[in-house]
């Protein structure tokens, strides 16, 4: 099939539930990425903060297809290598000591919702279930994680949401403090508001939420589904305020493309998930975690997370350089690490689509913030040409 067969294709057999690119990307390697027209593009969406290591890196292949012939998947019911490597990858580099396997983010923070009601049902009693979330928020698109995000859009449609959530302002402990009553059990949060804007809290929100949660007996949960593994310069991005939570969770990244997703705990709460009490068919599989071991590895090597830090900071002042030239359409600039989102005073999908025009691939969400979540391989040199295009789009307008 040609580009424009495949397309009428994808219309007629899959559920139209994206607002796809007119793009058919057939290639990809590093930060590049070729269409069915063998058109070259410069990606700083990476699969939306998944390929952190670019896209189809060798020493990555090589270990999918020896993990290929020697096993693929055995269901949970067995110990496999693999998942046990790299559970210990994670509580070794992490807070945590347990670690459940899924497939994704939306799964593993379903699983740290469960984890969180089931441990205050046997600690408290029934009636204490409730969690807070915040505004602007994303979590997932299952029932009980939809129902967790802040956010209007994604509900609209699916009420009546799973009872019990609550929402307040992010970045403000005072509205988390007043909504704590008897019902509350733990509360949820995105150190870095991806979704939301690429919205940064004060250096002190999440050291005040741990305080709080630990004074009125709450679990804290981290959603750094999109925010860790080395995003930020950190291989968590709680790690730069230095606070812990009870539970986190991890997807996206840590496979670099393939479907994983990890929830992570202590030792003390893990105790209220039994065998039974939660489960998933393909999660933490051989082939997947033998791939999501190596992704560990080499983005926790400190000399890369440094190297995160130091392109990040020379991205984020490039774009404060085309904030400065064009002061009539781009409001402020923020970011951390290489997450980086440029808010614009205009909607940004013209923008989105002029640099798509010009070779580039760049994301816009909650309508006017540009997201930049390129590989955390891009160089300078491939920033400076996205700059480039930028500026050409915004003289433009």
């Amino acid at each position: 099939m040609d580009g424009t067969q495949l397309k009428q294709a994808a219309q007629m057999n899959i559920c139209q539930t994206y607002a796809r690119h007119d793009l058919v990307l057939v290639r990809g390697s590093g930060c590049r990425l070729w269409d069915a027209d063998g058109r070259e593009y410069l990606d700083f969406v990476g699969g939306i903060a998944v390929c952190n290591l670019g896209h189809c890196p060798d020493d990555l292949a090589e270990v999918l297809y020896r993990q290929a012939r020697h096993l693929v998947h055995v269901s949970n019911l067995y110990y496999t290598e693999p998942q046990v490597r790299l559970a210990e990858l994670l509580t070794g580099s992490s807070f945590a000591d347990k670690v459940f396997f899924c497939n994704s983010g939306a799964e593993a923070n379903e699983a740290a919702i469960k984890l969180a009601r089931k441990y205050s049902r046997e600690r408290h009693g029934a009636g204490r279930y409730g969690i807070i979330t915040m505004k602007a928020s994303f979590h997932g698109r299952t029932m009980a994680t939809l129902s967790a995000t802040g956010q209007e859009k994604v509900h609209h449609g699916f009420e009546p949401l799973v009872d019990g959530f609550h929402y307040v302002e992010f970045d403000n402990v005072d509205a988390v403090a007043a909504a704590v009553d008897g019902t509350i059990c733990a509360v949820l949060v995105e150190p870095i508001q991806g979704e939301g804007g690429v919205r940064i809290p004060g250096p002190d929100y999440l050291a005040r939420l741990r305080r709080l949660c630990s004074e009125r007996d709450l679990l804290l949960i981290y959603d750094e589904v999109q925010v860790g593994m080395g995003r930020t310069g950190a291989l968590f991005a709680h790690e730069h305020e230095g606070v812990g939570p009870d539970i986190m969770t991890l997807a996206k990244a840590l496979g670099n493309g393939l479907p994983i997703g990890a929830m992570l705990t202590t030792n003390h709460v893990a105790e209220a998930f039994t065998p039974g009490s939660h489960a998933s068919t393909f999660g933490g599989t051989p082939l997947v975690t033998a791939v999501a071991c190596e992704v560990l590895k080499r983005i926790s090597d400190p000399t890369f997370l440094e190297r995160v830090l130091t392109v990040g900071a020379y991205f984020k002042e490039r774009l404060q350089a085309l904030q400065a030239k064009h002061p009539r359409l781009v409001h402020e600039v923020r970011g951390r690490g290489l997450i980086v989102g440029m808010e614009l005073k205009v909607p940004g999908k013209d923008v989105v689509r002029r640099c798509q025009e010009l070779g580039f691939l760049i994301n816009c969400t909650v309508d006017t913030v540009l997201r930049f979540v390129p590989p955390l391989i891009v160089s300078e040199a491939e920033i400076d040409r996205l700059i480039r295009a930028l500026d050409t789009a915004f003289s433009e307008m």
